[in-house]
């Protein structure tokens, strides 16, 4: 093997300089492809941990089904719609390499990273949807995302025949062009994502027990396990500085490095003031009154989203400036959100649309060259004018698509679960697959439980003694117990029993029968 290598090497110098370009650029785009691969685990940590105990496997598989899903469908026709040649159609849609045919060797780098990219898209709907969305409408609009509606954006906004990368030529500027622009995705990635998942999330309606009309009051239902949503957090902070510092694509050519150190510093910057005004604003009355671990992890995953976009153009304090904002608009849309009667267990909507609506914005103004608060000249006023543009085509485009998948899984009934499937978690009825001992579970699957449950119960308790205060704490909403369903049926105004402090642990109380 060693032999057949050397006898083909070529003894030119400028052959081998330019060999050694090549490799080291797909070995960049390679490495950073393989982080942003991971950054999956990081979505399946964060959403499982997020969820009841009872959807734990079903949320996992669908995570990991993502990545397949999206390897099939971005192989046979979305890396073609992306970045094939669309010949007279270019500047809407590429028609050129579907199933990698005629696809040169050298592009094979660039396929795997962008084939990321879309994973990503992807899996940012499987949150907002989580608990309640049929095994089988997943497989329908992750194929539909990842073959066909984010390809199409990717190729107006990052092939050099797109609409939005050609921009358009204007006198009052001596014909200079002007065009869209987006470094890493926060329109193209995490705007398209935000609104597939708000479209779901509508369509779907929300979990069993989350808004109670009649008293106008939000049930908070819990995920199951914060150390494990902060895992995912923690892997998904780490994919972010390959997901915007490869965006570079290159690291051969002269100023690359500056660039990707540009880039993850901006990025570490824009998410930590992210994270920590999101952490103040949760301490507020309004917002939590709490100091949340949930919360800030989002906000920090929000300033991140906001900064993909220009984080190759950004001085250091202006991600802070951009961090900061983020992490504002996260936390207004969050409790729009919840206003609205729109059921989002991930906050996916406030975090990929709210942050990666902001960052489009926000390149129009801190880009450190042509920016409105650096130029201030007429350019600048028309990049504001072409990021708009591309927001409100990103937003059309994905939502009336979305419309239409989502609307048509509702029509032939195969959107939503059934109720009693969604009461009692879909891990069993689904998979057969359990994440824990059934006994931890508390949703129905003891018949111990639903016979106490089905005696028509007025009054549910759950509460905690905690020994070490001498105090009892009642708790406010649902976690594993399916007996919120009955709260919300029969009421929930009735005053709480007291709980015994004599063991120590939890003691669950329905029609004074203890669990």
């Amino acid at each position: 093997m060693y032999a057949a290598n050397t006898s083909n090497m070529t003894t030119e110098p400028g052959n081998n300089l330019s060999d050694l370009h090549s490799n080291l650029d797909t070995l960049f785009l390679l490495v950073c492809g393989m982080i942003v691969y991971f950054m999956q685990c990081g979505f399946a940590f964060l959403e499982a941990g997020a969820v009841r105990s009872k959807n734990t496997t079903n949320i996992l598989i669908k995570n990991v089904m993502d990545l397949f899903i999206s390897g099939v469908s971005y192989w046979l026709f979305g890396f073609a719609f992306a970045f094939g040649d669309g010949g007279e159609a270019d500047k809407f849609i590429g028609l050129k390499y579907f199933a990698s045919h005629s696809l040169p060797h050298r592009q094979y780098a660039m396929f795997f990273f962008q084939f990321t990219f879309a994973a990503t898209a992807s899996t940012i709907v499987s949150g907002a949807v989580a608990e309640r969305c049929e095994f089988v409408a997943y497989f329908v609009y992750s194929v539909f995302i990842t073959g066909f509606i984010y390809p199409v954006v990717t190729h107006w906004a990052w092939s050099s025949g797109g609409w939005l990368t050609v921009g358009d030529s204007y006198a009052a500027l001596n014909n200079e062009v002007v065009a869209y622009q987006d470094f890493a995705g926060s329109g193209v990635v995490h705007v398209l994502g935000g609104i597939a998942a708000l479209i779901g999330a509508i369509m779907l309606g929300p979990r069993l027990g989350r808004f109670h009309r009649s008293s106008n009051t939000v049930a908070t239902i819990r995920g199951h396990s914060v150390p494990i949503a902060a895992l995912g957090g923690f892997i998904l902070f780490f994919g972010f500085l390959a997901f915007n510092g490869g965006s570079q694509l290159t690291i051969s050519n002269s100023g690359d490095g500056e660039a990707l150190a540009r880039a993850v510093v901006n990025t570490v910057i824009s998410g930590s003031f992210a994270a920590f005004m999101s952490l103040i604003l949760n301490r507020l009355r309004v917002f939590g009154n709490t100091w949340s671990l949930l919360v800030t992890i989002n906000g920090a995953l929000t300033g991140m989203v906001a900064i993909c976009a220009g984080c190759n153009v950004y001085e250091p304090y202006a991600a802070c400036v951009v961090g900061l904002i983020a992490a504002i608009v996260f936390r207004t849309y969050s409790v729009l959100m919840v206003k609205l009667g729109i059921d989002d267990p991930l906050d996916a909507v406030a975090v990929h649309f709210g942050g990666g609506s902001w960052g489009l914005i926000a390149v129009a103004f801190f880009d450190s060259k042509e920016g409105i608060l650096y130029a201030g000249n007429l350019k600048s006023g028309y990049k504001l004018g072409w990021q708009c543009i591309g927001l409100a085509a990103i937003v059309a485009w994905t939502a009336s698509l979305s419309c239409l998948v989502f609307g048509l899984l509702r029509c032939f009934k195969i959107l939503r679960v059934p109720q009693e499937e969604e009461e009692k978690g879909l891990d069993i009825p689904k998979h057969n697959e359990p994440a824990y001992p059934v006994e931890a579970y508390g949703h129905g699957h003891i018949e111990r439980l639903i016979q106490i449950l089905e005696n028509n119960p007025t009054v549910v308790t759950q509460g905690f003694a905690n020994m070490a205060f001498e105090r009892e704490i009642t708790d406010k909403g649902p976690y594993e117990n399916p007996e919120s369903r009955h709260v919300v049926v029969n009421g929930s105004s009735e005053k709480a029993k007291p709980i015994n402090k004599s063991g120590n642990g939890i003691t669950i109380t329905v029609n004074n029968t203890k669990l």
